[in-house]
């Protein structure tokens, strides 16, 4: 897993002088930068006939502005990498039986493009080789075995010719983040490939659609002799990750899950009394993946940062103990190529020294976020940090250094009601000794008399 960790951690550890200083540099311009949605776009297949059976989803990539470049996995001449600067924003690997990648493209390089910022989408099916199998262990997913399939005996396709690996799976199965996989739908989905798992110590794996409790990945084939490599709802049929640069990647099971017969073909479960549905939902959610992993939906960013006492306008030198600040800060998300007010209510802020001394939501008001609160008594070097990550979105950061300083020798009240106790117990002692001193001297003037 040290591996996987490499990709979701942006570690820059590449063999090669090239490719080590080619990351380095594209990492620190690229890991900041957010893709805008539409990019330039390498597409790798297994052969040029791909690009006619899955022609529905590439033109629908095109009609959304995307740039499109078809070539086999095996080309001499591909390159991801050329004078230091990636030459594409997104790649595309609809070969799953790769066995060597052309030119100076390999998993290496793969990850290098992901750890600088770029967007993959993988799809891999039964007759998978090596390097997408490598890849998906960089990314904290393990496929199964070459010639393996995901089997299910109770909800498979009518048409299945027996083999059972013509997979209906549930929407139910899928994962509860529209941002991801789109809007609710009762739309099955069709599924035929590999199955894959997912490293349990990285949180950065996104179950996506999963099989059902009756699923299992093994080979159709052959008599079942050992524990199948994935079983029940751990079988993954697409899974997701969003490193912690915010590049994401796709992995889908089944490279027939894009194509067009799986968009056009009617869908009904071989179980007696299913429904049948004209189309399954195949189209919506491969469009919903794709606007997703290509960041085009779920990608936010910060605007405007103030902060200034109550009833002022500009933010002093140094804070007060005790001040009444208020603090804003706008953020946008990107919808339909624009940047427009995002919508949330569960958006913090904390005002930290270390720890947090003060955590408290954002109220939303136009199109910025704002909150007044009192400063701690305590003064220091303190942090207004707003740190939003939810599942779907980019993660969102914001910091911002103030300095609180304690009051000032004028600030102070003159009479403190804590202090009246004091003052007191020094007007009773001046009170004692002035009554003990007449006292004393009426009682000796007294004596010297009689």
């Amino acid at each position: 897993f040290w591996r996987g960790r490499r990709v979701t951690s942006m570690s820059l550890r590449l063999p090669g002088t090239l490719l080590s200083y080619a990351v380095f540099v594209l990492s620190a311009g690229l890991a900041a930068q957010v893709v805008s949605g539409d990019g330039k776009t390498l597409v790798l297949l297994d052969n040029p006939n791909i690009r006619d059976t899955h022609s529905v989803f590439f033109r629908a990539l095109a009609d959304r502005g995307f740039d499109l470049t078809f070539k086999t996995a095996d080309d001499p001449g591909l390159s991801l990498i050329k004078y230091g600067q990636f030459l594409y924003d997104h790649l595309i690997i609809f070969s799953p039986s790769v066995e060597d990648f052309g030119g100076n493209i390999n998993v290496e390089t793969i990850t290098a493009f992901i750890d600088g910022g770029g967007n993959v989408l993988v799809a891999a099916s039964s007759d998978i080789g090596d390097p997408l199998r490598e890849l998906g262990s960089e990314c904290g997913i393990e496929f199964d075995e070459e010639k393996t399939a995901v089997i299910d005996h109770h909800n498979y396709d009518v048409s299945d010719p027996g083999e059972h690996t013509l997979i209906v799976a549930d929407p139910e199965n899928l994962l509860k983040a529209p941002t991801i996989v789109g809007k609710p739908t009762e739309k099955p989905i069709l599924f035929k490939g590999v199955g894959m798992v997912a490293d349990p110590d990285n949180p950065l794996v996104l179950d996506i659609l999963t099989g059902s409790s009756t699923s299992y990945s093994y080979f159709p084939d052959h008599p079942i002799t050992q524990y199948p490599h994935a079983v029940g709802k751990n079988t993954l049929l697409i899974a997701g990750l969003q490193a912690r640069n915010n590049a994401r990647v796709v992995f889908s099971g089944s490279l027939h899950f894009f194509s067009d017969a799986f968009f056009n073909s009617a869908v009904q479960k071989a179980t007696p009394g299913s429904e049948r549905y004209p189309k399954p939902g195949n189209q919506e959610l491969a469009e919903a993946l794709s606007r997703w992993v290509f960041k085009e939906a779920g990608v936010l960013r910060v605007g405007a940062v103030t902060h200034h006492p109550v009833g002022e306008n500009t933010p002093p030198a140094a804070y007060t103990v005790t001040d009444l600040v208020e603090y804003s800060i706008v953020i946008e998300m990107l919808s339909e190529g624009r940047w427009v007010p995002f919508d949330g209510d569960d958006i913090q802020l904390e005002f930290v020294r270390i720890d947090p001394f003060v955590r408290t939501y954002l109220k939303k008001n136009g199109g910025k976020y704002s909150v007044q609160f009192k400063l701690p008594d305590v003064y220091g070097v303190f942090q207004f940090k707003v740190d939003y990550n939810r599942l779907g979105y980019t993660h969102l950061y914001s910091s911002t250094q103030v300095s609180v300083r304690p009051l000032q020798h004028t600030q102070y009240e003159r009479f403190i009601p804590s202090a009246y106790p004091y003052y007191a117990s020094v007007f009773s002692m001046m009170a004692g000794l002035f009554i003990f001193g007449f006292v004393f001297l009426h009682m000796k003037e007294k004596e010297k008399a009689d």
